[in-house]
């Protein structure tokens, strides 16, 4: 994969997989527009590249977040921190809907990328929930058992592409009570086991693939694929940044305009395409 493409792609994984606007949707059609996926054809997934993609996008909520996982760390061994301890539960109580999903219906998640008009219907759909936001202002309610679950079910959605993982999980929280910001920053703490998960699934096909561990690793170090990563770190910063200001202001809906027209235009293209 040439340089220029690869940092195309990361820059599109940093703002998409924070931005409300899908970033496996975007991926997968940003690969068709480059050539690297052809409309019709079976495709084989750069499994090295989305390794590298997926650690780039893990330091740039790693950083951001650092305070609050350093809070959580301390509540292992701080009785006080009784609340953060919970907090802990909860994402792995949020976590376990995506995995049951993952594991029961992976065959049908896998075929959608190969289906760029439902990926663009699907950009469509995640626009419409992040309408949720404008009609629904959540309360005082606290992360708990419901919301987690609730939660966990709009990230189990978004494994298809198309869907938006912070879109879904930040209207799901409204829906169960939570306020916007709160729903926000769990949401955002919610991707990390999620991306870690996605590195570990890939990592393990990589393994089959090359036959070890090291092997699997070396593929992913090459130049064009340490671009694509540092883009989706850096890049992927700044969406964090734009998205919680954008909940703090009561503006999440902008992102849904956008995911109107982005679908509509890629159901349109990709009708017509040969």
């Amino acid at each position: 994969m040439e340089i220029w493409k690869a940092i195309i792609v990361g820059i599109v994984q940093g703002l998409a997989e924070f931005l409300p606007v899908s970033s496996s949707g975007h991926i997968v059609l940003t690969q068709y527009l480059l050539g690297i996926r052809e409309v019709g054809s079976e495709h084989q997934p750069d499994l090295a590249f989305e390794i590298i993609l997926h650690i780039g996008t893990l330091i740039s909520v790693l950083l951001f977040f650092r305070k609050s996982l350093w809070k959580l760390v301390e509540s292992l061994y701080t009785k006080e921190l009784k609340e953060e301890r919970m907090m802990i539960l909860w994402l792995g109580v949020a976590t376990v809907p995506a995995v049951i999903a993952a594991l029961l219906f992976k065959d049908f998640f896998d075929a959608v990328p190969g289906r760029p008009v439902a990926v663009s219907a699907l950009l469509v759909f995640t626009g419409l929930i992040l309408f949720v936001p404008r009609l629904l202002k959540g309360s005082a309610a606290k992360i708990g058992l419901k919301s987690s679950v609730i939660m966990g079910i709009g990230q189990a959605f978004a494994i298809l592409p198309g869907v938006s993982r912070s879109g879904s999980t930040i209207a799901a929280g409204l829906v169960s009570g939570v306020k916007a910001e709160k729903a926000a920053e769990f949401s955002f703490l919610m991707s990390i086991p999620a991306i870690a998960g996605g590195f570990v699934l890939t990592m393990k096909d990589r393994m089959e693939e090359t036959g070890s561990c090291s092997a699997a690793l070396q593929s992913c170090f090459n130049p064009a694929y340490l671009a694509g990563a540092a883009a989706s770190a850096i890049v992927g910063l700044f969406a964090i940044y734009l998205v919680m200001g954008a909940v703090k202001r009561g503006k999440l809906e902008y992102f849904s305009y956008y995911c109107f027209v982005a679908g509509i235009a890629g159901v349109i293209y990709f009708s017509t395409a040969h």
